[in-house]
């Protein structure tokens, strides 16, 4: 069940347009995938994944698992209209890259800048990030760092 603060599935934009989930997935062990990203993962409309072959296997407990389609840095721009297309017909999409967070060090940018730039609604599901996760177990002072890219 989402939560009061989540936008529903399903027209979940009041004026019935559909919104663009932004997914993080487990870096490396796919039980660390969130009970609220898998529920996501298995209920929109389409996944737009970076590989849909690392993709699939998260979606091993859905019924009827969504169809996903590839959005990586070779296709993304070409991808851009189509899916804009389908957000503002209603459809809810979730974008996933391999591990972690889209958009950072991964494909995404261009979606969720031209979702923002349409008025679409863009929700964050919050979930792994490498660069957190290696600071956390390095010992290093966590107080304050500097993420510049991978």
């Amino acid at each position: 069940m989402p939560s009061m603060n989540e936008p529903s599935l399903k027209a979940s934009a009041a004026n019935g347009r559909g919104t663009l989930f932004v997914v993080a997935t487990p870096i490396g062990n796919r039980s660390d995938l969130s009970v609220r990203a898998r529920d996501l993962l298995c209920r929109v409309d389409l996944i737009a994944a970076e590989d849909t072959r690392m993709t699939r296997r998260l979606l091993d407990d859905c019924a009827a698992p969504p169809p996903l389609i590839s959005v990586n840095e070779h296709n993304e721009r070409e991808a851009v209209d189509g899916l804009l297309k389908r957000l503002s017909e209603g459809a809810d999409v979730a974008l996933v890259s391999d591990a972690g967070t889209p958009l950072i060090s991964d494909p995404g940018f261009r979606l969720v800048a031209a979702a923002h730039d349409n008025g679409l609604t863009v929700s964050p599901v919050p979930g792994p990030c490498a660069a957190v996760a290696a600071l956390s177990a390095s010992g290093l002072a966590s107080d304050h760092f500097f993420f510049e890219g991978f």
